[in-house]
């Protein structure tokens, strides 16, 4: 159920490399479970595809730090060398989102259930780390994992802040489901981060060069996700569930709202 970054062009077939959930991937685990929602789960073979890569997931990439939190992962693999790679971009900070909407749609489903909510809680909780661990509570664009005998760190080379929205939306998606007052508690700091050190005086927001510093330098860019993604999802965290309710939309991987539909396919032989 876990699929490589690259995909041959003539041929079609996929390319030996690394297994990930992040960067380049990421939307692609997405929307097998968001297709299937969309069509008022009438595409199955969608929402099996869901079902394989949860499971492909959670037995090859899942992993828990050694330390005194504990945290737990989704890693990266290298298939040929069977080696894991303890990193996790912030990129990877929807599946917690995914998983609740997962567990969201489908109420009946007790023991996967359970099992992915309890996933979902656990990786939201390294997801926030990511923000609470660092000087200035904002994420870097990499975390490495049981490194240099650190639990959780900024990854060398990107410790950059891009104001990314997935751990918002993960939130989002988390108080909607659970109504735990923690996720919007957790979302409430985030802002505040970001109106302390990312708020720029004569307008507008950037990103950080350096979360690891509390004098870090701004990057002198806004980026379009922050005011489509970012803000849209703090926003929704704090609205009540009647503003696009969760039954009725399905949210793209831009975070555009689309309403389900009934399909009615044609085919043209």
């Amino acid at each position: 159920g876990l699929f490589p970054m690259f995909v041959n062009p003539d041929s079609g077939a996929l390319t030996p490399s690394t297994i990930t959930t992040g960067a380049r991937v990421d939307s692609l685990y997405e929307y097998f479970l968001k297709g299937w929602l969309q069509t008022h789960k009438k595409e199955d073979w969608i929402k099996s595809l869901y079902e394989k890569s949860v499971n492909g997931i959670t037995t090859h990439l899942v992993q828990k730090t050694s330390g005194k939190q504990k945290y737990v992962y989704v890693a990266e693999l290298e298939p040929k060398k069977r080696k894991v790679i303890p990193k996790m971009d912030h990129l990877v900070c929807f599946i917690p989102g995914m998983l609740a909407l997962g567990v969201f749609h489908e109420p009946n489903n007790n023991n996967d259930n359970k099992s992915r909510l309890n996933l979902a809680k656990e990786l939201m909780r390294t997801c926030y780390a990511m923000y609470s661990e660092m000087p200035i509570g904002l994420a870097p664009e990499i975390a490495h994992f049981d490194q240099d005998r650190v639990e959780l760190k900024a990854k060398d080379g990107a410790k950059h802040c891009l104001l990314r929205p997935e751990t918002v939306e993960s939130l989002f998606v988390l108080w909607r489901v659970t109504k735990d007052p923690l996720y919007r508690e957790w979302g409430w700091n985030i802002f505040q981060s970001l109106e302390k050190y990312a708020k720029i005086s004569s307008g507008g927001y950037s990103g950080i060069r350096d979360v690891t510093q509390r004098k870090s330098s701004h990057d002198d860019k806004m980026e379009s996700f922050f005011l489509a993604e970012t803000l849209k999802y703090l926003y929704l965290l704090f609205s009540p569930d009647s503003v696009i309710p969760l039954d009725e939309y399905v949210f793209n991987t831009e975070a555009h709202p689309l309403s389900m539909f009934e399909p009615n396919w044609y085919f043209v032989e």
